[in-house]
């Protein structure tokens, strides 16, 4: 995997494309509108209206330019190709935390795909990172914000 190169699955290039077209049709459309109401209210130099209106289309035009830039690099996680003997982009892992006393299970995904809420955490976070590699028995200590925790793996599959 080279610097640029970002691991997505097939749901996640499904979102970002949608998001991307959603940017690019509905959102692009919305703020050409708020900007030619504003400009009808009059004089641009004052009018918060134009401004917000403005400040808006630069954010909405600077993410389009930024998934754009992602999606060129994109590189599709084969479900098949994942390896469950070791912890992996794309796998599932469960693990005992001996630290909190208790059973976590993540997805390790790209940092583009990541939902802490949803248990798919980033291959680049602490925890993502501490776990990749390993395999099923295996205990190791992963530094995080709020000090080390001691993980025994349990289990690794596919999502």
């Amino acid at each position: 995997m080279n610097d640029n190169e970002i691991l997505l699955s097939a749901e996640g290039l499904k979102k970002m494309e949608e998001e991307l077209d959603n940017l690019k049709t509905t959102r692009r459309k919305e703020v050409a509108m708020r900007i030619k109401q504003a400009i009808e209210f009059g004089d641009i130099s004052e009018n918060s209206e134009y401004e917000d209106a403005k400040n808006e289309q630069a954010f909405i035009e600077g993410s389009i330019i930024s998934l754009e830039q992602k999606l060129r690099n994109v590189r599709l996680i084969d479900m098949d190709d994942i390896d469950i003997q070791k912890v992996s982009v794309g796998s599932s892992v469960r693990y005992y935390d001996y630290t909190h006393e208790k059973e976590q299970e993540y997805t390790i995904v790209s940092s583009v795909e990541a939902d802490p809420f949803k248990k798919r955490i980033s291959n680049e976070s602490p925890i993502g990172a501490g776990l990749l590699g390993k395999k099923v028995g295996e205990e190791t200590v992963i530094t995080v914000p709020a000090g080390k925790i001691h993980v025994k793996i349990l289990e690794i599959h596919k999502q």
